[in-house]
Formats: C-alpha cells, sequence, structure tokens
C-alpha cells in the first residue's frame, strides 16, 4: 500500500513544475525507472509509527528526489561510467549527458520545492529542520563527499568504508527516517535519537546489500570481502542491535525487522 502510494504521487510529481520539454521527459524517465523506493517508502513507515498528523507524501518524493539525482550522477561517464540502470539505458545514454546533468540539478532543486509543500501547516522551525537536514543529506557533509571518496579514494580501512559509505548512502537513509518522524508529528527534540537510529540501519543495510554483491564488487569498497563473510555478518547483527537499543529511547515502536521486510 505505502509502495502504491509513492508511485503515484511519483508520476505526478513534477505536474505543474516544469513545461513539457525533453528535460522534463528525462526526469520522469529517471524518476520511473523502478527501484524498490526504500528511501520514499521508510518516510511513511516512520510517519506510520510516530501517529503522523498527515501522510508526508511530498517529503517522501522529496527524498526520492535527492536519490534518483544522486545515481543520475554517479552514472555518468565522469564518475562511474555506468551504461544501465535498474535494466534500463542511463539517463545520459538515453538522453545524452547534458541533459542528464541538467536533470540531476533540476531533481535535486525540486525536492527542495516539495519539502516546502510538504511543511505547510506545520511550524517554520519544522520547516528549516527539514530543509537543514536535505541540504546536510545532499551535501558536502553528505553524499557529495561520499562520492568523492568513492572516486578518490584514500588508504582502504575498515574506518574509511564505513566513512564512504554513510556520507554516499547512509546520510539519505537518516534524511528519510528524519522526515517520518518530523512530518509524521513527532518531537524535534528526538531527531538526534532518530539519526542513531538511522545510522544504524542504514550501515545494516549496506553490509546485507554488500553481502549479497560478495561475489560481484571489488574487494576496495565491498564491507563484506573486506572483512570476511563470517565477520561480515557478525557486524550485520550487531548493527541491528544498536539500532533496537536506539529505538528503544523513542515513545513509538520501531522494528528493524519490520521495516527491512517491508522493504525487502
Amino acid at each position: 500500500m505505502l509502495l502504491e502510494s509513492v508511485e503515484e504521487a511519483l508520476k505526478s510529481s513534477l505536474d505543474g513544475m516544469s513545461e513539457e520539454h525533453r528535460l522534463k521527459e528525462a526526469c520522469i524517465y529517471a524518476l520511473l525507472s523502478g527501484g524498490k523506493r526504500l528511501r520514499p517508502v521508510l518516510v511513511l513507515q516512520i510517519a506510520e509509527a510516530v501517529g503522523k498528523r498527515r501522510v508526508p507524501i511530498d517529503a517522501a518524493v522529496a527524498v526520492e528526489f535527492f536519490h534518483t539525482a544522486s545515481l543520475i550522477a554517479d552514472d555518468l561517464p565522469c564518475m562511474d561510467n555506468a551504461q544501465w540502470r535498474r535494466g534500463k539505458l542511463a539517463l545520459h545514454h538515453a538522453y545524452g549527458e547534458t541533459i542528464a546533468l541538467l536533470a540531476s540539478y533540476g531533481l535535486i532543486t525540486a525536492a527542495f520545492e516539495k519539502i516546502h509543500e510538504g511543511a505547510k501547516g506545520f511550524s517554520s522551525d519544522i520547516c528549516a529542520m527539514a530543509v537543514k537536514e536535505a541540504a546536510r543529506s545532499a551535501g558536502l557533509k553528505g553524499a557529495t563527499t561520499g562520492q568523492f571518496y568513492d572516486l578518490f579514494p584514500p588508504k582502504t580501512s575498515r574506518e574509511q568504508l564505513e566513512r564512504l559509505h554513510h556520507l554516499k548512502t547512509g546520510t539519505l537513509f537518516e534524511t528519510a527516517f528524519i522526515f517520518g518522524h518530523l512530518f509524521g508529528g513527532g518531537d524535534p527534540e528526538l531527531v538526534e535519537v532518530v539519526r542513531d537510529c538511522a545510522k544504524h540501519f542504514g550501515f545494516a543495510f549496506q553490509i546485507a546489500d554488500d553481502l549479497s554483491d560478495f561475489d560481484e564488487d571489488g574487494a576496495e569498497k565491498n564491507m563484506a570481502r573486506f572483512l570476511g563473510k563470517e565477520r561480515a555478518e557478525e557486524l550485520l547483527q550487531e548493527e541491528l542491535q544498536e539500532f533496537e537499543a536506539a529505538a528503544a529511547k523513542l515513545p513509538y515502536r520501531l522494528d528493524a525487522l519490520s521495516l527491512w521486510k517491508r522493504n525487502s
């Protein structure tokens, strides 16, 4: 049900935000290319757990805009130089590199517009917190620096791998959790507790992903191959336990395995 809500919202998400042209077509192509919609669904799940003042669908769409923009950039020839994304041509192969770059810019700025729309009816402080969180996640304290380390890695160590994964992928999990909490009506004083939950959930997700890609990824960026399967599986369980310990500090129930199963 939540996934269907996200898909419907994404289909109409750019209506009225742009005139009809090839750039808008490219944004829609990238947005509707499939995927599990893990992050926007998490926004809705967290809001459900809080008790939700209303369904924060605009906030969920904003998170998917940020995620899609990052994928477009990751695939570019100057980055990972990928040909395919989710079984379809990567955007720069389908529409050209220039349009792909502009689509990435466009979706990032459109995400902030969606945050503003979703914050209507909330206090200005809540809106400001959400905007600050999104900027942090996408910017130099988040995914942008994460991508830099991915392309220009320092000497590999466990600590550096954890930092890479946290910056590149974990910070957007934090945004999803925090948006769900804030726009679900949660206490803003508990944002750092929610961030801690998201940090452990995101790292557990990354380890599980690296385990599933054990025979595909290079060892230099795959935590499971760097640590070994047995230690990685232990670390996965440790992170889930840390998640549960952090979640116990919240006045509502978050269950890692429940969130995991609904998004697997």
